[in-house]
């Protein structure tokens, strides 16, 4: 006799190809509907379980890698933000320019023009992690005495 697999486990793991896929293919176009299709659910079920899980939406996750691979070649320096917006997916410069914002906290001109001062001698790899965006609700609240 065979043991039925857990439905929950089954969600897991198609929740966990959405997300490789984002992350796989973040510059691609991607919307929840076909990511939803991809793993035989519906858009509404993908978004209520994604951020049941990750704790945000699928849209907002993608987002989130794109922004950090922005971040990436913001600091390399050899593309403008026209160029960096379209080679991570985004297909509107404004959009792109309002999230870039809201994530890291200032317009991706001006990270361009500091973050190459800042991260000045860093390793790739260090720099990435020390200056990833970090999102409202994982900013610790200021502590008052």
């Amino acid at each position: 006799m065979t043991a039925r697999p857990d439905p929950r486990l089954r969600e897991l793991a198609l929740l966990r190809r959405v997300r490789d896929r984002i992350d796989r293919d973040y510059a691609q176009p991607l919307d929840v509907e076909a990511l939803a299709r991809g793993v035989h659910l519906s858009a509404g079920h993908l978004s209520r379980a994604f951020r049941a899980v990750y704790g945000e939406s699928p849209y907002s996750y993608l987002m989130t890698r794109r922004i950090e691979r922005a971040m990436t070649l913001l600091r390399r320096g050899d593309l403008s933000v026209t160029e960096v917006c379209f080679a991570v997916g985004c297909s509107s410069l404004g959009t792109f320019s309002t999230r870039f914002s809201e994530l890291v906290g200032m317009p991706p001109s001006a990270y361009r023009r500091l973050a190459g001062e800042d991260a000045a001698g860093l390793p790739g790899c260090v720099a990435k992690q020390i200056m990833r965006p970090i999102r409202k609700r994982e900013m610790v609240p200021p502590r008052l005495s």
